[in-house]
């Protein structure tokens, strides 16, 4: 008789590991079609999260602290026997490694957290299998397609499980943009928090809406009429120098190649998805969740994006404003002991929300 898997046994069937570029960091990256291949998901579901995504897969690095390589054996307790994973969304033509040190300085500050960097909505690894329709790359549905994915990972609570885990969302620009679309019906009391640094949700930046918009109606002809190709190669430069304001060289570069390597049509979707989204339905559950704005980003507008969050009643207390741009976390030429300092900030805000979150989960909230 073969014995069942056990929840993480998915951990094993990683497709690459070595050592993170962070010192006494770890890392393993997954494919979610290796794990429906080996049965260490249910297929269904597997199948079934990837159909109604449009994917044609989805793939993660995870990172954990360890000096030396965990032996196999021992990846499962690695992993699965901790207080939390740091869930990281990168934003427009992003992947995974845009975090760049992030990750591996949570993990190393905090060694009983794991850090899960997402290729998704379309980009990286990720990939849609054809051209994505609106309403599957839209900040609600990638938001959906993440929850789904954790559930799919079991890396919640489980019942029966003593020990308390949080999951701590970390999402740039349309990454942070999806954050506000999490569904807390499906989340206990300290269960998971939020942080969206220069979250791109633009429901009350009528302008970028309509540039968004068009930008990808533009993007689109492209995709379908060769002829406007030169019409791109003009407006490429000026696209990506706004995707990475206040970047590194290496974000700048990573932007670039995978801007190159995103089918067009991909692209041109979701810059109109993020241009035509006005989805308001957005649950007002704010005690752990923070959001953090460059005070010159060209992709989201300060004083719109402070209008949107007053009229949502956001906390003034969850809301912080740095010297910076879109990266204004990312360390690059243009301000480099400010944007050292907001990278510092960020992690120590991953950090306090998820000790936040870990306490509430203890104590519950507490009235009068």
């Amino acid at each position: 008789m073969t014995a069942q898997p056990t929840l993480l046994a998915w951990t094993r069937s990683y497709f690459y590991r070595g050592a993170g570029e962070v010192p006494g960091t770890q890392i393993a990256y997954y494919r979610l079609s290796d794990l429906i291949n080996a049965g260490l998901v249910t297929p269904s579901e597997g199948r079934g999260l990837l159909l109604s995504s449009g994917l044609l897969d989805l793939t993660w690095q995870v990172m954990w602290a360890d000096n030396d390589p965990t032996p196999d054996e021992e990846l499962e307790d690695k992993i699965g026997n901790v207080q939390g994973y740091a869930i990281f969304m990168h934003g427009w033509t992003g992947n995974h490694a845009i975090w760049e040190s992030i990750p591996g300085l949570v993990v190393t500050v905090n060694r009983r957290l794991v850090a899960i960097s997402l290729d998704h909505n379309g980009f990286g690894d990720s990939r849609f299998a054809e051209t994505p329709a609106i309403e599957n790359c839209n900040p609600p549905a990638d938001m959906k397609a993440v929850e789904a994915l954790i559930d799919l990972l079991k890396i919640r609570r489980q019942p029966g499980q003593p020990n308390l885990k949080v999951i701590n969302f970390v999402g740039h620009s349309m990454g942070g943009a999806a954050l506000f679309y999490l569904n807390p019906i499906n989340w206990r009391v300290g269960e998971e928090t939020r942080l969206a640094l220069a979250p791109a949700l633009l429901l009350d930046d009528e302008v970028k809406k309509i540039f968004y918009t068009a930008l990808g109606i533009g993007i689109g002809l492209v995709n379908r009429i060769h002829v406007f190709e030169i019409v791109e190669r003009a407006i490429k430069p000026q696209v990506l120098d706004a995707l990475t304001a206040g970047s590194s060289a290496y974000v700048r570069q990573l932007h670039a190649d995978q801007y190159q390597k995103t089918p067009r049509g991909t692209t041109a979707t979701t810059f109109m998805a993020m241009g035509l989204l006005n989805n308001r339905e957005i649950p007002r559950q704010w005690s752990s969740f923070k959001v953090v704005l460059g005070h010159r980003d060209p992709l989201v507008g300060l004083l719109p994006m402070m209008d949107m969050l007053s009229h949502l009643e956001f906390p003034a207390a969850n809301t912080r404003v740095v010297a910076g741009s879109h990266y204004f976390f990312s360390v690059g030429p243009e301000a480099v002991y400010q944007h050292a300092q907001n990278r510092e900030l960020v992690v120590q805000d991953i950090l306090e929300l998820h000790e936040r979150a870990f306490a509430l989960q203890r104590t519950g909230f507490r009235v009068g």
